[in-house]
C-alpha cells in the first residue's frame, strides 16, 4: 500500500492517493509527542531520570530494546538524570525510542491524543509507547494516514521552534534524499520491517513551501535506516523527486485525487 498526499503550506491537498488509508505509525508519531510537550509548556531544563521501564497501556510494564533503537546516546545515560530538552532533541534528530518513551511519560497519552484531535486527524492515533508489545498484542495500535500526517505538520504553523527542530533530522533518506542538496526541509520519517513513512515541509527557493507525506506498507521496506539497504526508502525518494519537479504547480493546482 502506497499513500501520497501533496499540499501547499497552509492549504488543502492538491493531490491524494490513498490518503486516508491507515498504516502502522512507526516513528512518525514522535511529532505528536513533540507538540504535546511544547503545548504543555514543558521546561527543556526539567531534570528527567533516564530509565528503561514504562507503564504498558495493557497493564504492567514494558522496556525498550537497544538493538531496535537508532540512537545509542540515550542508552549511555541510563541511571543518570538529564534535561528534558536533550531527550526531546534525540527523539526527533536521531529518532531515539528510549528518549521518546521518556518524553511520552512526561507529556501523557491524553496530551498526545489532543494534538491529533486539534490537528483534525480522522484516523491517526498514538495510544501506546514505542515497543509496548503487550499493548500491541492486546490490539492497541499506533496508526497514521498520509492525510493526517499533513494535518499534523500544518498544525505546527505558529510553532517555528518545533519545525526548526524537525529540520535537524539526521536521517536524510527517503523524502529528503529526493530533493536537491541544500534544500531546506523539516521532516520526520519512520521505518520498521514492512513499513517506511515520511512527512516533510519543503522550502524551495523559487516557489512557496509545500507539504508531502508518503506512507508505504509492503515487502520493499527492509526496516534499515540506510537507503542503500531499504528499497522503500529509495521509492519514497523517487516520489519526492517527482513532486519537486512539479513544485511550481502545487500552489496553483486544484484539489484532486487519484494516481498518475
Amino acid at each position: 500500500m502506497l499513500s501520497v498526499v501533496v499540499a501547499p503550506w497552509g492549504d488543502e491537498p492538491v493531490f491524494e492517493r490513498n490518503g486516508d488509508e491507515p498504516h502502522a505509525a512507526a516513528s512518525t508519531m514522535k511529532v505528536a509527542v513533540l507538540a504535546a510537550l511544547s503545548r504543555a509548556g514543558a521546561d527543556p531544563r526539567e531534570p528527567v531520570p533516564v530509565v528503561n521501564a514504562f507503564a504498558s497501556r495493557a497493564g504492567g510494564e514494558f522496556t525498550n530494546d537497544p538493538d531496535w533503537d537508532s540512537d545509542p546516546v540515550p542508552w549511555t545515560l541510563l541511571g543518570a538524570t538529564v534535561p528534558l530538552g536533550l531527550l526531546t532533541e534525540r527523539m526527533i534528530t536521531h529518532s531515539s525510542n528510549l528518549a521518546t518513551n521518556l518524553c511520552l511519560a512526561r507529556a501523557g497519552h491524553g496530551a498526545v491524543e489532543e494534538v491529533w484531535r486539534r490537528a483534525g486527524a480522522t484516523r491517526s492515533a498514538s495510544p501506546r509507547g514505542i515497543e509496548d508489545h503487550p499493548a500491541r498484542e492486546a490490539g492497541v495500535h499506533n496508526l497514521v494516514t498520509a492525510r493526517d500526517l499533513v494535518r499534523l505538520l500544518q498544525s505546527l504553523d505558529g510553532e517555528p521552534e518545533l519545525l526548526e527542530l524537525l529540520e535537524r533530522n539526521s536521517f536524510r533518506v527517503d523524502l529528503a534524499a529526493g530533493l536537491p542538496p541544500g534544500t531546506r526541509v523539516a521532516f520526520k520519517n519512520g521505518w520498521l520491517p514492512g513499513v517506511r513513512h515520511c512527512v516533510a515541509l519543503v522550502h524551495p527557493d523559487d516557489c512557496p513551501p509545500y507539504l508531502l507525506a508518503v506512507c508505504y506498507t509492503g515487502p520493499l521496506a527492509s526496516g534499515a535506516d540506510e537507503a542503500a539497504a531499504d528499497p522503500a526508502a529509495r521509492l519514497l525518494a523517487r516520489v519526492s523527486a517527482a513532486v519537486w519537479e512539479r513544485r511550481h504547480a502545487v500552489g496553483a493546482a486544484p484539489a484532486r485525487s487519484g494516481a498518475r
